[in-house]
């Protein structure tokens, strides 16, 4: 059973901002609700105002913008996953949408919700570090952008506060170059939390080497990270089976795993390197 709580329904999202620079602290937003209200029934959140921003229309929609691909926090993962401009400019994302849950919390989980609730194993924080992206968090005094590699800081924990929403998601359309992947390891095909996640991007230079290469980890570390050590080995280089074998070496010792019901560190730093090595080698081809 849900606790009692006070139910706040903004109409519009300066409406939304006012609320919350009044109610600040005490106020928290609810988008799809798909992991918020899990905590609340379970006793592991007991928030006394919920704010429901589920229906504004300014948190909606996909969009181009000079050169970049904006899109609004309240867009659910199922419209991710289907949306053409995904398939066209961020095909690597629409991978992580199409293996996130199940159809009826796809329906209503959003994108900015997957992020704000700051998982490790938030299904799409590889696909989106890869992508080069940034959330824009908005108050009623102004907005700020802060790269997504710098949103999460530590296990359900992010640099938003509390009179700010995270309104929009936002990254450089890729090159034409460019080529991604991504894979999720988890123990069902479906309804399932990450054991591990990977996702890859790489673009080619004139010579056919390696002009810039991002790998980021899922359920890897207290955060989705990004395997930085991998990337500079990587960079410049000829895509030989040893560079990428080394560079599944590499992203392996960035890791910093625990042991769960999932799995154990040992075994996640295992299949890092494997699931690295086994990506590189197919965008590489």
């Amino acid at each position: 059973m849900l606790p009692e709580f006070e139910l706040l329904m903004p109409r519009t999202l300066p409406e939304a901002l006012e609320m919350l620079a009044e109610g600040a602290r005490n106020v928290t937003p609810l988008a799809g609700g798909t992991s918020l209200l899990v905590d609340m029934r379970g006793g592991v959140r007991r928030p006394g105002v919920l704010m429901n921003i589920a229906g504004l229309e300014e948190l909606r929609g996909i969009r181009l913008e000079d050169g970049w691909m904006v899109v609004g926090s309240g867009l659910t993962i199922a419209e991710l996953r289907d949306h053409p401009l995904i398939a066209q400019h961020a095909s690597v994302l629409g991978q992580g949408a199409a293996v996130f849950a199940n159809p009826l919390v796809r329906n209503r989980a959003t994108v900015g919700g997957n992020l704000v609730y700051a998982s490790p194993a938030a299904d799409t924080a590889p696909p989106l570090l890869v992508l080069g992206a940034e959330v824009e968090l908005m108050s009623k005094t102004g907005s700020r952008r802060v790269p997504l590699g710098d949103f999460m800081t530590g296990v359900r924990e992010t640099i938003r506060r509390p009179d700010e929403l995270l309104t929009a998601i936002r990254w450089p359309v890729p090159s034409s170059s460019s080529v991604a992947a991504f894979h999720k390891l988890a123990l069902r095909k479906a309804d399932a939390i990450s054991v591990l996640s990977v996702a890859v991007m790489l673009e080619r230079d004139a010579d056919g080497r390696c002009g810039r290469v991002r790998i980021a980890l899922g359920a890897a570390a207290p955060t989705p990270i990004r395997a930085h050590a991998a990337e500079e080995l990587l960079c410049g280089q000829t895509f030989t089976p040893e560079a990428i074998a080394e560079a599944g070496r590499l992203a392996a010792e960035e890791t910093c795993c625990i042991d769960d019901i999932r799995g154990s560190a040992a075994y996640r730093r295992r299949v890092t390197g494997a699931l690295v090595h086994r990506l590189l080698a197919q965008v590489a081809g």
